[in-house]
């Protein structure tokens, strides 16, 4: 499985990109399990959002979705702070 974390805003306005790709890795049923519920929640357009809050684009084999602070799900939050994390 191939996740891809896009964040845009912030008061900067800096874009950072990162990407996972599960394949091989001990922990890919957790990723896997994280992302499905991640996108399960995730917009199929990008939200207004907050003046100087992120929004987020994740995508996963393909299939994008989209989301922005302060409305994320616990499993959201923490699959973008694991991608942009170890994601390269």
């Amino acid at each position: 499985m191939r996740i891809q974390v896009r964040r845009t805003g912030g008061f900067a306005g800096i874009e950072r990109c990162a990407e996972v790709d599960t394949s091989g890795r001990p922990d890919a049923a957790e990723w896997h399990a994280l992302a499905d519920q991640a996108v399960a929640a995730g917009g199929s357009a990008p939200p207004a959002g907050v003046p100087d809050g992120f929004r987020y684009e994740i995508t996963v084999d393909g299939k994008t979705v989209y989301c922005a602070d302060p409305r994320l799900t616990e499993e959201q939050r923490k699959l973008i702070s694991r991608v942009l994390k170890e994601g390269a």
